[in-house]
Order: structure tokens, then C-alpha cells, then sequence
């Protein structure tokens, strides 16, 4: 039989700590870093209105910041069927999040994405602003959302439950 000392009970519970604390940053802590950060004195102040490269910050860590994706696991938004079609199929992956597989240029992954429409919460402006800014991205031609098509998807899917799966959206497995 083996033991684990106390010592190696706590380092585990440490390090377990540690892990949940990156995936929490990684998950929406740029959010919070962006709120507290305070512009130098003499500083120009810049417009409230959301900034989508700001944004997608919190989305590169998974996506990266060149949209290519994480081989496997999350897939890219750089000339994604999914970032380039109907707008309502990318709001509802933003609100819901997405679990499972999925083939996005015939390559699977199977990951699992967060929902920022519930928990995380962004702003209908901010999920605009920032799929406005992928769909503009990376040779991206999808176009521009408004704050008014993330506020009629959020109000139809309200009642939805946990995060979509690729077919409950009628995207490839």
C-alpha cells in the first residue's frame, strides 16, 4: 500500500487551487483586469464603448490570439464556418457555451467552452462588439452583429439549459 504524506496532500490541494485559479483568470479575468486598470495621470480617457480586441482577450487564451485554435481541443475562429455564418449560430455558442465534438474545417475537437451569457456575464453590446471584431478578423468576411440580435438571441434562449452541443446547433459533429 502507498501513502500520501500530508505534505503531499497539501501540495495536491495547492496545486489544485493553483489550476482552478488560471482556468478562472483565463475564463474571464481580463474582464476584471480591464475594469481596474486606471489611466495615467494626463492620460486621455478613452470612450466607454466596448474595445473587441479588448475582449477577446479572455477568448485568446483558448483560441489564440491569431485565431488559430488549440489542435484537438478549441477550434479556430480564423475562417471558421461557424464565425463567418448566420450570426445567431456564434451569439448562442458566446451566450450558452459549447460541449462536445465538433468538425470545423474538417478537423474534430473536443473541447469545452464557457458561457459568458450566464456566470461570466458580458453585455450584449460587449458580445457584439467582440464577435463583430472576430467576424472582421483573420481574413473573416462573416458580418458586423448588432447589440439588438445578441439581446433577441439571449431572450430565445433564456430557458436553455447548460452549455450546446454541435448538433443541437446543426453544425458537424
Amino acid at each position: 500500500m502507498s501513502y500520501i504524506s500530508l505534505d503531499g496532500a497539501r501540495r495536491a490541494v495547492a496545486l489544485t487551487v493553483a489550476a482552478l485559479m488560471l482556468t478562472a483568470a483565463a475564463c474571464g479575468g481580463a474582464k476584471d483586469q480591464a475594469a481596474s486598470s486606471t489611466p495615467a495621470a494626463g492620460a486621455a480617457v478613452a470612450s466607454a464603448a466596448p474595445d473587441g480586441a479588448a475582449i477577446y482577450a479572455r477568448c485568446a487564451t483558448c483560441h489564440q490570439p491569431t485565431g488559430l485554435g488549440t489542435p484537438g481541443t478549441f477550434p479556430p475562429l480564423a475562417g471558421s464556418e461557424i464565425a463567418n455564418g448566420p450570426a445567431e449560430i456564434p451569439i448562442r455558442i458566446v451566450l450558452k457555451g459549447l460541449q462536445g465534438p465538433i468538425t470545423v474545417h474538417g478537423a474534430k475537437f473536443d473541447g469545452v467552452m464557457p458561457a459568458y451569457g450566464v456566470g461570466v456575464e458580458m453585455s450584449d453590446s460587449e458580445i457584439a462588439t467582440v464577435l463583430t471584431w472576430v467576424r472582421s478578423q483573420w481574413g473573416n468576411t462573416g458580418a458586423a452583429v448588432t447589440p439588438e440580435q445578441v439581446a433577441t438571441e439571449r431572450a430565445a434562449v433564456k430557458d436553455k439549459v447548460g452549455a450546446w452541443t454541435a448538433k443541437e446547433l446543426g453544425l458537424k459533429q
